[in-house]
């Protein structure tokens, strides 16, 4: 033990006369309001909600207003985010013909009234008002909370996500990492530890499989099956019976993104009418956590499609510790994409 007065060098933090926070050891703080709002901008600007559904188009221009505070502290390398704000956000609205001519245009705001890191794992109000106030700004108003919210929460999430991240000082945490000195002694230690460590990420990794799990679900249509591969794998379709944005690829190695985003991945095997594989993750779920999907199609009689569906490495709980995720992902496979396929296209058994 030190005597008193005295201390283990070990354990003190001494101020350097270069100024430089070694590891990330003393308390910092870093306004990020500033950078929140470009943030925001960027995610919402010229942000699409309906392009055309029912003669109508909505676009989000531009945000108006983000006030409040916004804050990154570090101490030891630990990021500890803190904010409290409020936006508001303006939209446009236009009803147009079946040959493009403008027939209404109205004009209105979206407002989050709080958003706080003591809720962060909740999605905040979303208020949306109209300027005009008669039958076909209520239409514009209703269209836009029916179909902008869930877009416009998912669009918060990133920013959430990136302040939880570090926010503007992520990458200046990146760099300030010091790097071993390079001796052979320090050579080998490096060497173990980084083979010490691969060993405790496998375990790590044989942990996160225990916390997760498998969706099987066996589901009738009928059509073709190959009418319905050509369905999952058309965007345009998924935008039709989902009522939101999507990207996919045909090919093999191809990414996708659906559900406005809130859920990516990849192809990983495709064989038309017959097999489906795709790698898919939800933006909710803890870091590195992916899960597969593999989609078989059987024809036991024409005209009659039978869809075994298998979703392994689901996890019990996303980022925030909810632990509803295996359940909601399979209502949201039997509701929002099986049963609405049958519905929209007309395959109900």
């Amino acid at each position: 033990m030190a005597k008193y007065g005295e201390g283990d060098k070990r354990w003190i933090v001494e101020d350097r006369p270069d100024g430089t926070n070694v590891h990330n050891w003393h308390w910092s703080e870093t306004n990020c309001l500033e950078w929140s709002r470009t943030f925001f901008n960027n995610l919402f600007n010229n942000l699409k909600i309906l392009d055309g559904q029912n003669g109508l188009h909505v676009t989000i221009k531009k945000v108006d207003k983000l006030d409040g505070e916004a804050y990154v502290n570090v101490r030891k390398g630990k990021i500890i985010p803190g904010y409290e704000i409020s936006a508001s956000i303006s939209w446009e609205g236009e009803a147009r013909d079946s040959d493009g001519k403008l027939l209404h245009k109205v004009t209105g705001t979206v407002e989050i009234p709080y958003i706080s890191d003591e809720n962060a794992d909740e999605d905040p109000e979303v208020r949306v008002s109209v300027k005009d106030e008669g039958k076909i700004g209520k239409n514009f108003r209703d269209a836009v909370l029916a179909k902008g919210k869930g877009l416009i929460l998912e669009k918060v999430r990133v920013w959430v996500e990136s302040m939880s991240k570090g926010g503007p000082v992520k990458d200046e945490l990146e760099t300030k990492k010091v790097p071993p000195k390079s001796n052979s002694l320090a050579s080998a230690v490096v060497g173990k530890k980084k083979e010490e460590e691969v060993g405790v990420k496998e375990k790590e990794k044989e942990k996160v499989k225990k916390g997760c799990k498998v969706i099987s679900l066996n589901e009738k249509f009928n059509c073709r099956a190959k009418d319905l591969f050509e369905i999952l794998m058309d965007e345009n379709r998924w935008k039709g019976f989902t009522h939101s944005n999507a990207r996919i690829s045909k090919e093999v190695g191809g990414e996708f993104s659906i559900f406005d985003g809130s859920v990516t991945g990849a192809n990983l095997e495709l064989q038309e009418g017959k097999l489906i594989v795709q790698r898919w993750r939800f933006g909710s779920w803890p870091d590195g956590m992916q899960s597969t999907v593999r989609i078989v199609f059987e024809e036991p009689e024409s005209g009659v499609t039978v869809v075994k569906l298998t979703h392994t490495d689901v996890p019990e709980e996303d980022r925030y510790g909810n632990a509803t995720v295996v359940e909601n992902t399979e209502r949201g496979w039997r509701d929002l994409i099986f049963q609405r396929i049958r519905s929209v296209f007309g395959f109900g058994m």
